[in-house]
């Protein structure tokens, strides 16, 4: 399970606002080997966290890079999946470093989705000078990607905004803590977020989560109806931030476990200029 949250605002009337700002965990298996949040190489060009698993190895769930891509990826629950079927953490990986837009990557990928177990997938194009752009495709929803318009969004693991009853809920707090944003400082702004993301509370019943989950989630239903996802051995790992002024400044912030413990954590704040 993943979920995350984004408000889309291209031209933000005041300069005080975030053109985009986005909160998200990741849920894994705590001892699947990953990298934290890093730049790739010297070229310091990409950032994002990497997945290390043996023969998925440098795919990712959420990263952007200086020239203004962005990209999301949350699994599609379903209660069997292909174990042949291809890595869906190089659908953000690919994004990163092509050249195609948005929207045409995400085309490209609509017509391979079929290849892959389910997955939603977010592409931005953020763009100072031409404004910003952000497409959705879900490989178990419409067969086209989409033109998401300025607003708040809430994405887990079935179609962008379903209105499962931990994504209406983790949305609601969200909005309350981003009505706020400009007037907080950047770093309250990020632990407001961050303690979001990390809210157990249990949102149910949920008949939409258990009809799509079936007896896969069953027996471990009340951790699942959680934003914070903790069950023995797997939930979420990983807290990701990240901010975008109006004038292209970015912050990233990543909140990740360590050693496969939950009482240990380490934090790192990434912050840089947009070059588009």
């Amino acid at each position: 399970m993943c979920i995350l949250f984004f408000k889309f605002d291209p031209r933000p009337v005041s300069k005080n606002a975030y053109r985009l700002i986005l909160a998200a965990n990741r849920d894994e298996f705590y001892n699947r080997p990953s990298k934290s949040a890093d730049f790739w190489d010297s070229s310091n060009e990409i950032l994002s966290g990497l997945d290390m698993e043996e023969g998925r190895e440098g795919g990712t769930w959420l990263g952007i890079s200086k020239k203004g891509k962005m990209a999301a990826l949350t699994n599609y629950l379903q209660p069997k999946i292909d174990t042949n079927a291809k890595g869906r953490g190089a659908l953000v990986r690919n994004f990163l470093t092509t050249d195609l837009d948005s929207f045409s990557y995400l085309k490209k990928v609509s017509s391979e989705g079929h290849l892959y177990n389910g997955f939603n997938l977010i592409a931005a194009d953020l763009s100072t000078t031409k404004g910003d752009v952000i497409c959705y495709y879900g490989n178990k929803g419409e067969p086209e990607p989409i033109f998401l318009n300025a607003g708040i969004y809430g994405l887990s693991n079935s179609l962008l905004d379903t209105p499962w009853k931990k994504l209406e809920y983790g949305k609601q707090l969200f909005t309350e803590v981003i009505k706020q944003s400009q007037d907080l400082a950047k770093e309250d702004l990020v632990q407001e977020l961050i303690k979001v993301l990390n809210n157990q509370d249990p949102q149910l019943p949920d008949p939409a989560l258990e009809d799509q989950g079936k007896e896969h989630v069953q027996h471990v239903l009340n951790e699942y109806a959680a934003l914070c996802v903790r069950c023995p051995g797997y939930g979420t790992r990983t807290n990701t931030v990240i901010l975008i002024d109006a004038e292209g400044h970015v912050t990233f912030t990543e909140r990740t476990m360590l050693n496969a413990d939950i009482n240990q954590w380490k934090t790192s704040t990434y912050q840089f200029k947009l070059e588009t």
